[in-house]
């Protein structure tokens, strides 16, 4: 017997059986076992060994072309009544699901090996973790999952100690498009995903477990799993206040995690501490606070983009132990992508590199690297309790319409806005402009049950004794008349969460608007911006009958989760769209440096 838990043990056999494995290896998370483990993938050609002097403890791994990023159309959550997955997800009946996707998994392993990976998501010893094991015949899923969550020996003692785990199985199969399905059971705890080697499909701790399931484990417990960074601001007083935030892809999640604050505010002491960019677990504490803890130990971040410009602390943190996943390399045998300096000459797909081809490195190429070689990693990311939440915000990107920051009134309104988040497409990236694709809470792709459910849950935390953190939207990516962004971005962000711990200490009054408070003159500090006040202007500009428009459109939106959207949700929408009518043609105000 390899466990002490009869469960876990009797599930491991059954998995077994059904897939055929040569040889079953039970993971204790060392590090002998990962230098056994890329030993064996430089020799098998799963991995390529990088430029050791540059990049010390770094190898490239290149997936199959056809499996290069998550697949949603083959992503179910099977509940056993289809209105509860809701209309945010796709849906199977579990006994057909199992009996579909066990048909692949039948005998799957022959001649390989299955790896058990038990794993802790959250800190070993904090109450918020979760933990779970990964069954899989993949050693690149094993190594990512020992960067990527707490796994080994110490989880497997806790699992056994407290009885209980989500199960996931896993298998590349064949790598065909085909033959490909990622089935979530939330009522089972349990995963199944065939077909995929690549991360969010394969590293079932992440996406799978960390959202779909832990949401429906976070709604039966009374807490919230979401796709949020947490990030510490330090003042020069040297207060933190923490702040949890949720964006759509390609709105700078893991740029704001790892922010670098512009010259003026380090001079002056302010520091920025990353605790987590992709995913956030909250509870309630005995305070009333919201205290939260990143459940993932690493970072699975997307490597183009990332430059000395745009995420200098996330270049130093995958200089050395790093696996990266379809770049591209060069002549000195270095990992490269798009923005970074040098020459590719071998491109993701081990081709010579020829631009006929497309880019050189896949753009959802990414790098796997342990949290704590962050520059600005906080040793707050182990604290068992979490850390308190002085704001929750949310963000999408909006060339017009939505103002540069805006606070919420309520909780109530504040879950109203996380509702209505989402970006607008470009001509460069869909063939069509201005298509709004509403991102609710940033979790469309990850909620494991019925949105309007989820909606609710959020509600339920607005209790009597709470002292609920103050909610906020930002946009960073607002145009102005000239089509040029308005906002700098990168570190100056950080005058907008300036701006929000203002107010979260009382110390600035705001300006009240029908959509939310907004700076009043003079509340933005941008001393040491070539930001033109005027632009400013521009920034926090309310235009009251796009807005009247927009409220419509929420209400459609929200339409589509009846019968099951809270009522408090939709008066809230008629709320807003109510203080609207009436209101002046634009609100303009200006805020200029004190």
């Amino acid at each position: 017997m390899v466990s002490k838990l009869a469960a876990l043990e009797r599930w491991v056999n059954d998995a077994a059986a059904l897939t055929r494995p040569a040889t079953i290896h039970w993971c204790d998370g060392s590090e002998a076992e990962y230098q056994s483990l890329i030993r064996q993938m430089l020799q098998t050609g799963d991995l390529v060994e990088l430029n050791q002097q540059t990049h010390p403890g770094c190898y490239l791994h290149r997936s199959n072309p056809a499996d290069v990023a998550r697949v949603e159309h083959l992503t179910f959550v099977c509940h056993s009544q289809q209105q509860d997955s809701g209309p945010n997800n796709h849906w199977m009946a579990p006994a057909e699901a199992h009996a579909k996707i066990d048909a692949l998994f039948d005998g799957c392993m022959a001649g390989r090996t299955m790896y058990v990976i038990p794993y802790c998501m959250g800190p070993i010893d904090s109450p918020l973790a979760r933990c779970g094991v990964e069954i899989t015949d993949s050693p690149y899923v094993v190594a990512n999952m020992r960067i990527m969550t707490r796994m080994g020996a110490a989880a497997q003692e806790r699992i056994e100690r407290e009885g209980h785990f989500v199960k996931g199985l896993h298998s590349i199969g064949e790598l065909d498009p085909e033959r490909r399905f990622i089935m979530h059971f939330p009522e089972e705890l349990t995963i199944k995903s065939y077909g995929s080697g690549y991360g969010g499909n394969a590293l079932l701790g992440k996406k799978c477990h960390a959202l779909r399931i832990a949401s429906n484990q976070a709604r039966d417990e009374g807490w919230m799993a979401e796709h949020m960074l947490i990030v510490g601001i330090e003042n020069p007083a040297g207060k933190t206040h923490y702040v949890a935030a949720a964006f759509p892809s390609a709105c700078g999640k893991t740029n704001l995690a790892m922010l670098i604050p512009p010259e003026g505010y380090r001079r002056d002491g302010w520091k920025v501490w990353t605790i987590g960019d992709d995913i956030c677990w909250m509870r309630p504490g005995a305070d009333g606070r919201l205290y939260a803890i990143n459940p993932e130990a690493g970072f699975f971040g997307v490597a183009p983009g990332t430059s000395t410009s745009t995420n200098s602390n996330a270049l130093k943190s995958i200089s050395s132990n790093t696996i990266f996943t379809n770049v591209a390399v060069t002549a000195d045998n270095q990992p490269w992508w798009e923005g970074l300096p040098g020459t590719p000459v071998t491109d993701w797909q081990g081709r010579p590199y020829d631009p006929a081809n497309g880019p050189a490195a896949h753009p959802n190429s990414r790098f796997t690297v342990s949290a704590k070689q962050c520059p600005t990693w906080s040793d707050k990311a182990e604290d068992a309790q979490g850390v308190p939440l002085s704001a929750i915000m949310f963000g999408g990107r909006r060339p017009s319409l939505l103002p540069l920051v805006m606070e919420a009134r309520d909780w109530t309104h504040g879950v109203l806005m996380g509702a209505a988040m989402g970006s607008e497409t470009t001509a460069a990236a869909t063939g069509a402009v201005g298509v709004l694709r509403r991102d609710s809470m940033a979790m469309k792709p990850f909620c494991g049950y019925h949105y309007g459910d989820y909606f609710a849950h959020w509600l339920s935390f607005d209790q009597p004794a709470a002292k609920l953190p103050k909610v906020f939207h930002v946009n960073w990516f607002r145009k102005g008349s000239d089509g040029k962004f308005l906002w700098p971005g990168f570190g100056d962000n950080l005058r907008v969460l300036e701006w929000m711990i203002g107010r979260v200490e009382g110390a600035l009054g705001g300006l009240e608007t029908p959509i939310g408070i907004l700076p009043a003159d003079g509340e933005l500090r941008l001393d040491g911006t070539k930001v033109d006040p005027t632009r400013i202007d521009e920034l926090l500009d309310v235009d009251v009958a796009a807005w009247q428009e927009e409220l419509a459109a929420i209400g459609t939106y929200l339409d589509s989760f009846e019968p099951r959207l809270p009522e408090r949700l939709r008066q809230e929408q008629q709320r807003v769209a109510a203080a609207l009518v009436g209101g002046t043609e634009r609100t303009r105000r200006a805020a200029t440096a004190p």
